[in-house]
């Protein structure tokens, strides 16, 4: 399991607009997605800011997969005019940095979990 994290930010009078292209997905884009590789998607919002948890076999390789598909394109035709700073498919991005994990730090201490 992959687990990649994102941050997007929306212009401030497109909130409701974005709550409501996401209330239905299109099936053509669920079905790219998840031929892609992607196994969840889970988006959360906090005024403009926009938090993703994807849960994904290759982030760089669902993205090449989604750069042209027409399902992704029409998507992006509706989604990226909401966005302060659109998504360029260039490849680049990575998801946000791991600055600390529970889980991590728990295993770490192996044994040492039951004194805590």
């Amino acid at each position: 399991m992959t687990i990649v994290t994102l941050h997007t930010r929306l212009h401030p009078d497109a909130l409701a607009a974005y709550d409501a292209l996401h209330a239905v997905v299109p099936a053509d884009l669920l079905a790219a997605l998840s031929d892609a590789g992607v196994r969840d998607w889970r988006i959360w919002r906090d005024g403009q800011d926009v938090f993703h948890l994807l849960d994904i076999e290759d982030y760089a390789a669902m993205r090449a997969a989604l750069r042209d598909h027409p399902a992704n394109v029409a998507w992006q035709d509706q989604v990226t005019p909401l966005q302060e700073v659109p998504d360029d498919y260039s490849g680049r991005d990575t998801g946000l940095q791991l600055v600390w994990s529970f889980v991590d730090q728990m295993g770490q201490l192996g044994h040492a979990r039951e004194e805590l």
